[in-house]
């Protein structure tokens, strides 16, 4: 029987250990069936995927909800008996902070890239001389001046052909916002492959982006879906379903050693050694990295190239009538770039998320939910912010922002350090890079965020693609 160790026991590792062991279609049968065991540094399961009380309800630290259109995640709930306990969210549309004042985001985007020029011109949200260079690419394109290449930065294509104010207003806070990065290095071909393949075609950019992107579902399906209860349950349930397949499970097991032995690997945790016949690293890029270093200098090389931004959340419990106006679709983002309030340094808040708007199963009566986003990549202040330091700031930017008045009611703190890949340019090349490398030492494969994708769709994808690359 085949011995296979998972190491790390976040989303990725734990759908590569379902995976291994049948996936939906379960076991085929004892003799093929591997062992699995799966070590986690931490005291629990999930990684970001986390839940606690606050308030009347359970919410999530963490991510909240994942992509519809995407099938791993919603096809994972249905195989680990969770189907029923998926809700679709309630919400629709989101704002963004421009010219003073927060806006709604005007329909004909995609990713916040304008596919087409009078919705975004009558926002407000570019101003006149935004929307001169809107209408130029829609009049008098600008010729690529690069030609066909495999990839390239997004904030300077869009801003040479659509004008800086789209890069800075709209594609930035979405794009940038979903990695917790800038645009102004970040790859098209890693984040969005149908804006580098419209790039590559002549004339209008937004012409060319409308050809690209498919159109979206008109069967209803909702666009994200949330777990009743938080995101814990998923984690919780697919560890049931895990054990019941006979999986092992350790947590507190850190692992500090990779070494081979034969055609397999001894995998050390402090005094204990596993015997694997492959091992599959669920593991962020720099762990990874010091894992691989002693066996493969360029994988160890390419990962170590892999940068991350850290992100905290502030979840506030506000009473209803602290807010100046009733809130209006899921939240707002705030660009980098936006001027800073009269006597402020520069917005600390990137943005904030209406959660019982979002999510109507965690509204109540009187209160609302808001959860402020703090951190991207290249701004560490919140690093030397201490939690109380966090809520003042997090809460005065809000009131500037949203006029809010009073204090909240209940503040909750959550830090995610180093939580974010960077998908600088030519990030799909680094990770081939890696991918080439695991099949050179055999019997071992990567996954996790720091590859393909960074929301749990895709790294379900990640974990179940390693589970087959070692099978």
């Amino acid at each position: 029987m085949r011995r296979v160790v998972v190491v790390g026991g976040g989303i990725s590792g734990l759908a590569a250990a379902w995976e291994l062991t049948g996936g939906g279609e379960g076991p085929k049968g004892d003799a093929d069936a591997p062992q699995v065991l799966v070590l986690e540094s931490s005291s629990r399961l999930g990684g970001a995927l986390h839940s606690v009380p606050f308030g009347q309800h359970i919410v999530d630290t963490g991510p909240d909800g994942f992509l519809g259109r995407r099938p791993e995640a919603v096809d994972l709930c249905h195989e680990i008996g969770l189907g029923d306990a998926l809700v679709p969210i309630g919400g629709r549309g989101a704002a963004v902070f421009a010219r003073g004042k927060i806006r709604p985001l005007p329909g004909g985007l995609a990713l916040g890239i304008p596919i087409r020029f009078w919705p975004t011109a009558r926002s407000g949200i570019l101003g006149w001389r935004g929307n001169v260079a809107l209408a130029r690419d829609a009049l008098l394109p600008r010729p690529d001046v690069r030609g066909p290449i495999g990839d390239r930065s997004i904030g300077p294509l869009v801003s040479r052909k659509l004008g800086r104010r789209v890069a800075d207003r709209l594609v930035d806070p979405l794009i940038g916002g979903i990695h917790a990065g800038s645009v102004d290095d970040m790859s098209a071909a890693a984040t969005y492959p149908p804006l580098l393949a419209a790039s590559q075609r002549r004339g209008s950019l937004m012409r060319a982006l409308r050809a690209e992107v498919p159109p979206a579902p008109t069967d209803g399906s909702p666009l994200f879906w949330a777990v009743d209860g938080g995101m814990s349950v998923l984690i919780e349930s697919l560890r049931g379903a895990l054990a019941a397949r006979g999986v092992k499970i350790h947590c507190d097991a850190p692992v500090d050693r990779l070494a081979r032995q034969g055609d397999g690997w001894d995998v050390g945790s402090g005094t204990a050694h596993h015997d694997a016949d492959a091992v599959v690293l669920a593991l962020p890029a720099p762990a990874a990295c010091d894992l691989l270093r002693p066996h493969d200098d360029e994988a160890a090389g390419l990962l170590a190239n892999i940068v991350y931004s850290s992100v905290t959340l502030i979840t506030f419990r506000v009473s209803t009538g602290a807010l100046s106006a009733p809130l209006a679709g899921t939240g707002f983002l705030v660009p980098r770039r936006s001027p800073p309030a009269r006597g402020h340094e520069g917005w600390a808040v990137t943005a904030c998320t209406y959660l019982a708007q979002k999510w109507p199963h965690l509204a109540t009566e009187g209160e609302v939910l808001l959860r402020a986003s703090v951190g991207r990549f290249g701004d560490h202040r919140s690093d030397s912010w201490s939690d109380a330091d966090l809520v003042e700031r997090a809460w005065g930017e809000l009131g500037l922002l949203m006029g809010l008045s009073e204090e909240p009611l209940e503040s909750m703190v959550t830090r995610w350090p180093g939580a974010f890949p960077q998908y600088r340019v030519h990030h799909l090349m680094r990770t081939a890079g890696i991918e080439a490398a695991m099949a050179r030492l055999g019997g071992i494969a990567v996954a996790g965020a720091a590859y393909r994708g960074v929301g749990i769709p895709a790294c379900i994808a990640s974990g179940r693609a390693a589970a087959q690359a070692v099978s």
